[in-house]
């Protein structure tokens, strides 16, 4: 068995290059792979193509010492992490196409011996499958013993770089030396518990983490459309209840997103699909409030219609899926805006993103939707939406005197 001192991380997006940094930053020789050649410019200039607190001083530093350095091809290693996307097919079943195609990418690479860790997170046997098209493009490594790994993360967007050294691991291996090779590999940097079990089990575990916070939103979600009915002020009723030792109910908002809560538990509903009722179900609530957040904003936009005879303006603040980061993907908040803007063509839409620089492809080009900061967006509205709880807004509340506010946060009460 081999020593690692050289990694390919293939997919250098919010999880693959902090990963690549944080093991070049600890002495391992990192080659990066990714297919946009924004992305391999960008880290090979020593930057980073999105935002996350730290992660620019550690790729300056990897790539200075030349450690880290990217690319467009898959090079050898002695070891590789697949950290690429698995979006959607068909509804809500897994794609594993970017999975296959890293393994096809990386097969040509190895001799035998090297150990192939997924990172991605994935359903129940995405790591036997990535191993199959391996063996598929390579039969003559059956009997080289090349190690597979299910390693997914489990990191805050926002605290990646602490938690990345911080945060237990679990590791499954598809064998018990597969397993061991990938702890020895990720105790290079993770100072907690590195926790072994099998491929299937692993992924399984990512998935199941998110689908218990997903089931808990979706009950503070159902809390504030009950609550919307009977008149009652959700959040007060949240703060009364979690007064009780043993009741800790989260924060209702205007849907779940991000590239793990909103996507991880369909894997599941997909794999056991008579089964998996109440998962299915917390799925179907927390998709379903972008819905109920538009209507409530159409409500109000009609109530100004009427009282002033023309068409109203709305500011919409924030777009990211959660607070105080620029990542947009599966946003709740995005979705509401595309939806408000398409509707409501009549009026100005004023969206403010203090972490973006210019509007997402799903705005940008439309006439009614203009990029403000947030003070010119509030003074000029006459409906104000707020839809992420940014730092950059909590004082504002006071501004929005006179004006409709849908606060689907709760930040401004």
């Amino acid at each position: 068995m081999s020593e690692i001192s050289s990694v390919a991380v293939v997919g250098l997006g919010y999880i693959g290059l902090p990963t690549a940094a944080i093991l070049a930053e600890n002495g391992v020789r990192v080659h990066g792979v990714d297919v946009s050649q924004r992305t391999v410019d960008a880290v090979n200039a020593g930057t980073v193509p999105f935002v996350e607190p730290d992660l620019a001083d550690f790729v300056s530093r990897a790539v200075e010492k030349g450690l880290l350095s990217a690319t467009l091809d898959t090079p050898k290693a002695d070891a590789y992490i697949v950290a690429v996307p698995t979006p959607f097919k068909d509804g809500h079943a897994p794609d594993l196409g970017y999975i296959e195609a890293a393994a096809r990418a990386l097969a040509p690479q190895l001799s035998g011996d090297e150990l192939v860790i997924l990172e991605s997170t994935s359903p129940p046997g995405a790591t036997e499958r990535m191993a199959e098209v391996v063996y598929t493009e390579r039969p003559d490594l059956r009997e080289s013993k090349v190690d597979f790994a299910h390693c997914p993360e489990r990191v805050l967007p926002g605290r990646v770089m602490v938690e990345l050294v911080t945060n237990d691991r679990i590791v499954g291996g598809s064998t018990p030396r597969a397993a061991q090779r990938a702890k020895a590999l990720y105790e290079t940097f993770c100072e907690g518990q590195i926790l072994l079990t099998d491929t299937r089990t692993a992924e399984m575990a990512k998935l199941v983490e998110n689908s218990f916070r997903d089931v808990n939103i979706a009950f503070a979600n159902e809390l504030s459309l009950i609550c919307a009915e009977l008149g009652i002020d959700v959040w007060e009723l949240i703060e009364l209840a979690n007064h009780h030792p043993r009741v800790n109910i989260l924060q209702p908002g205007p849907g779940v997103g991000g590239h793990c809560i909103a996507v991880d538990p369909w894997f599941i509903v997909d794999a056991a699909p008579d089964t998996a009722r109440i998962i299915r179900a917390a799925r179907e609530i927390n998709d379903g409030k972008p819905k109920w957040v538009v209507d409530q904003a159409k409500a109000a936009a009609f109530d100004v219609q009427q009282a002033t005879g023309r068409a109203p303006v709305v500011a919409v603040l924030g777009l990211a899926f959660k607070p105080n980061i620029d990542d947009l993907r599966e946003s709740p908040a995005l979705n509401i805006a595309t939806e408000v803007a398409q509707q409501f063509t009549g009026s100005r839409i004023l969206v403010v993103e203090p972490h973006v620089e210019e509007l997402p492809a799903a705005l940008a080009g439309r006439e009614n939707v203009e990029l403000v900061p947030a003070e010119d967006g509030i003074r000029e509205a006459d409906v104000v939406l707020l839809l992420v709880d940014h730092d950059a807004f909590a004082g504002l509340g006071a501004a929005t005197e006179g004006k409709t506010v849908i606060d689907t946060r709760g930040q401004w009460r």
